[in-house]
Parts: structure tokens; C-alpha cells; sequence
């Protein structure tokens, strides 16, 4: 199978749908430190990265916003001292897509 990060995006499939449980616990064997939330009843996948300062924290947060931005697709982040969660779900698909393992999977070398 391709390796994630190099997979391609895909936003203008009509018939795109969120990942099963199945599925998605599947594919998070693939993205260690990686989990599955639940917030308001919309599954999403979540990790904590750890830093030494807020500085190293914002940094890491500006490099997936602009990751994000050059794809179109957005996740959630919390910036604290020391560390940010990263938050990847499809909106639109009330839950996780392909494309959001795709983008877990990008945010990963960015964490240096």
C-alpha cells in the first residue's frame, strides 16, 4: 500500500463518506499516537505533541496551518505551553475521511 503522506487528496467525490469504526481503527494502526475522539457525537482523530517551549509549540502549529492552507483542508489546533493537539475530521462528512489520514500522516514529519 502507498504510504499515506504521498496519497492524494480527494475533495469532489459525491459519494464520499466517513470512515466505519472498523475501518478507521484499522487505518490508525498506521499513525502511531493517534486516537479516535468523540465530540459531539462527530468522530475525529486526535494527537498531543510535546515541545520544550511555547515557542517550539507555535512554530509546530504554523507549520500544519500552512500545510493546511495548501490544501484547503483545515484541522483543529490547541496551542498550550509545551504542547498542541491536533484535531483532523471532515466537516462536511460529519467524521473522518481518507483524507484526514492523509493529512495525520503530513503532520507527522513537521513535529522537529
Amino acid at each position: 500500500m502507498q504510504d499515506l503522506k504521498t496519497q492524494t487528496l480527494v475533495f469532489d467525490d459525491p459519494k464520499a463518506r466517513a470512515l466505519d469504526a472498523a475501518t478507521l481503527t484499522e487505518a490508525l494502526s498506521a499513525l502511531p499516537g493517534w486516537q479516535v475522539r468523540v465530540v459531539e457525537g462527530i468522530s475525529r482523530i486526535e494527537k498531543d505533541y510535546a515541545f520544550e517551549n511555547f515557542l517550539d509549540a507555535m512554530a509546530f502549529s504554523n507549520r500544519v496551518a500552512a500545510l493546511a492552507e495548501s490544501v484547503g483542508h483545515h484541522p483543529a489546533l490547541l496551542t498550550e505551553w509545551g504542547k498542541v493537539k491536533v484535531s483532523w475530521w471532515s466537516h462536511s462528512l460529519r467524521g473522518v475521511h481518507h483524507n484526514d489520514l492523509i493529512m495525520a500522516a503530513r503532520t507527522e514529519p513537521l513535529a522537529v
